[in-house]
């Protein structure tokens, strides 16, 4: 069983399956937000939002099929992430001759993770009341919300539907009351699941699972 990054369709997965064959006699691939999925829900049907530095949202039906919405990395997407609203916050505070603290950040070595690393600062500015930040942080939770109702189109979902979490940014309890609210008015009735396990050990646990099947 592995879970990996920048993967996402069957022909990506077995290609990689087939590099790795002589590691295993079996091997199935995943992409590590399906992973992080099956963690979540225990391996049940359900949709996932993953908002950290990235975000994506994940759903899988009853039948097992697959579906996402986002998680095409900084340039292409990541709403709602904590690259987002670290980046939305640069845009809004950064004028003038303040371009310097700005300009540390974008030529950093790891520019994505410091800018994303703001998330929790403007989060709880937010909280505060800063108006700024809370514009942000509706906007953020409003596309993470608009993104789960995408995958629950794409799979025709029944409501409520079963919503998890993961990530640094959702693991905020006022910043996820915003996305579940943000959902309700999209007209999705959910049944939010605490995380039930973490993702290296749903794919120990497919692993077993999967072994026992082929005996």
């Amino acid at each position: 069983m592995l879970g990996s990054r920048g993967i996402w369709t069957a022909t990506e997965r077995r290609a990689l399956a087939r590099r790795l064959a002589r590691a295993a006699r079996h091997i199935e691939v995943l992409s590590d937000a399906q992973i992080a999925h099956l963690g979540a829900l225990g391996g049940e049907s359900g949709v996932l939002i993953l908002a950290g530095t990235g975000s994506i949202v994940i759903g899988r039906d009853r039948a097992g099929r697959w579906a996402r919405a986002g998680g095409f990395g900084p340039l292409l997407g990541d709403e709602g992430s904590g690259f987002w609203l670290g980046r939305a916050w640069l845009r809004a505070t950064t004028q003038g001759e303040d371009f310097l603290p700005a300009r540390h950040l974008i030529q950093s070595r790891d520019p994505v993770r410091r800018i994303a690393a703001l998330a929790a600062g403007v989060v709880a500015r937010a909280r505060r009341g800063d108006p700024r930040a809370r514009r942000i942080v509706a906007e953020a939770q409003r596309d993470l919300a608009a993104q789960a109702l995408d995958v629950v189109r794409q799979l025709r979902m029944r409501t409520p539907v079963t919503v998890s979490w993961a990530g640094s940014v959702l693991e905020e309890a006022w910043f996820r009351a915003g996305v579940a609210r943000a959902l309700r008015r999209l007209g999705v009735r959910a049944r939010w699941h605490p995380p039930a396990m973490a993702p290296v050990e749903a794919a120990a646990h497919r692993a077993v699972t999967l072994a026992g099947r082929r005996r």
